[in-house]
């Protein structure tokens, strides 16, 4: 494995008083699969994160998918706005991104593990280095270290658990640490895993793609501290995103007779546009919704046999457990190089995960709370508070912009991500009144935007007259839809006009006005 070391840089005079930033991500993590939250589930690094930082309870994604939301983080606009809508899609290379501001500032730029940036399919008119068949050629990835979105060192993986999309750097380490035969740990056609293998992934601790993120960042980060450079790492995990697999002793750690599984409520549909009630029918016909000739995720039954949903969970629980582990080794190897003073840690997810809630599964365009919210913690030692909770609303779309603004360099017009500074650092309460979540997942059947204020929550759809109203306050299972109730209706009408202002609000300037003509 190519060293970290590859694309030297020189460092300006004056970049290395900037703070250091660690950004560490999950993908698809409800945000109460914390142990500081919930007390079925163990994740004691995360805790301790928790408790030596500020977690924030109300942060959001801006599109409870991947691409969009990962182009999001490192762009600091909204999907709407850079253009990779959707799964499937790519962001543009021509878009500004932080780490090209920050590398112009003199930081090291790295991304280690999960970048989703672009399909796994490309073409002729719109190609792809993550897809097929570049993927897995490993002598392409032997020398391929960036750049790549402004990252100047990226080591990449693309597979959750299983999957078939195994290669690039995370497949050249494993041949590296003396397993040649790693394809039998993998689903057909790259490897030969049995389809049948469900819950507990034979794939040795110390192979898997957590251990591999842990070590390469570190030797990241030995690199950085050695060169005295700033540092913008970005430490991207794969769990607990389905297939729900994990290695012993993981697999096992939960008993799913002992874990309070979520479920739905009879009826709760009812009120709900006619995507949600389909969910819930053995064989659902979802064809006035498919445009384009693909399909949408969620879109299919959601029906699972009890004992089903309760190893799932347990899964999912031993996952998150997992990852919690490699991030403490993580955040470990950042203490031991005496960094952890002079840098800004933030751990989330890219958006949450349905286990049952509503009786959904995974994800889709359903937008309750389980899939929108996301867990958020931010620890900088003697800037943010530690152990404090806060309830001020946070955004992904947000991190771009107050990173930047941590680091004392201009936050770019262009974006349209608020900087949290001033709240991150206890100096201010809130800088947002709402947050928006964009779903845009077929050109018009299915194109959906959520506004969500400290109270409120309202869900707008193309081209239809169905909505979601949830009051967040009376209701917080978000069981009651007061869309259609006439008792609300003069609510509505206000959420309605604070939702235009919102959309409003969302374009970017990038300029001001320098001449009245």
């Amino acid at each position: 494995m190519a060293s970290p070391t590859e694309s030297e840089a020189s460092t300006p005079a004056d970049a290395s008083t900037r703070p250091n930033i660690l950004l560490i991500t999950s993908d698809q993590q409800h945000w109460n699969t914390l142990g500081t939250l919930n007390p079925e589930i163990r994740t004691p690094h995360l805790d301790r994160l928790a408790g030596e930082g500020t977690l924030f309870t109300r942060a959001y994604c801006p599109n409870p998918t991947c691409t969009p939301t990962r182009a999001s983080i490192i762009t600091g606009t909204y999907p709407s706005q850079h253009g990779a809508w959707t799964l499937g899609t790519r962001l543009s290379e021509d878009r500004p991104t932080l780490g090209q501001h920050l590398g112009e500032a003199g930081y090291r730029t790295a991304l280690i593990g999960k970048a989703h940036f672009q399909p796994l399919r490309g073409t002729e008119e719109y190609p792809s280095l993550e897809a097929y068949p570049v993927l897995q050629d490993l002598a392409f990835w032997r020398d391929f270290h960036g750049p790549y979105y402004g990252f100047d060192h990226v080591e990449l993986a693309r597979n959750h658990t299983s999957e078939a999309h195994v290669g690039q750097h995370y497949a050249l380490w494993m041949e590296e640490k003396g397993c040649e035969d790693w394809r039998r740990y993998f689903s057909p056609p790259t490897g030969t895993l049995g389809e049948d293998v469900r819950h507990s992934w034979p794939i040795p601790e110390e192979l898997h793609y957590n251990a591999w993120i842990a070590e390469r960042t570190g030797a990241l980060l030995e690199e950085c501290e050695r060169r005295g450079q700033p540092f913008f790492c970005w430490a991207s995990f794969f769990d607990p995103h389905p297939p729900y697999l994990a290695p012993p002793p993981w697999d096992t750690m939960y008993d799913p007779g002992e874990l309070t599984v979520p479920e739905g409520t009879p009826g709760e549909h009812d009120r709900n546009p006619p995507h949600f009630g389909l969910t819930q029918q053995p064989e659902p016909d979802f064809s006035a919704w498919r445009e384009g000739g693909r399909g949408v995720h969620g879109f299919h039954s959601h029906l699972l046999p009890e004992a089903e949903r309760r190893r799932l969970v347990a899964t999912y629980y031993g996952m998150v457990s997992l990852l919690d582990k490699y991030v403490g080794a993580i955040l470990d190897r950042l203490r031991a190089l005496g960094l952890e003073r002079d840098t800004i840690v933030v751990f989330s997810t890219d958006h949450g995960h349905f286990f049952g809630q509503h009786g959904l599964q995974a994800k889709g365009p359903f937008h309750y709370e389980d899939l929108l919210r996301v867990p958020f913690i931010v620890r900088y030692p003697g800037r943010v508070p530690a152990g404090r909770r806060s309830e001020a609303l946070q955004s992904l779309v947000d991190l771009a912009p107050s990173f930047l603004d941590l680091a004392g360099l201009p936050v770019p017009r262009a974006m349209t991500g608020i900087s949290q500074r001033p709240v991150w650092t206890g100096e201010a309460e809130a800088a947002r009144e709402h947050v928006i979540c964009e779903f845009h997942h077929q050109p018009t059947t299915v194109n959906l935007r959520t506004y969500v204020d400290r109270r409120y929550k309202l869900t707008v759809y193309q081209g239809h007259e169905y909505g979601e109203l949830f009051d967040l306050e009376a209701d917080p299972g978000e069981r009651r839809n007061l869309w259609d109730d006439p008792d609300a209706a003069a609510l509505k009408s206000e959420l309605l006009l604070r939702y235009a202002w919102a959309e409003l609000a969302k374009e970017p300037v990038p300029m001001p006005r320098v001449a009245g003509a």
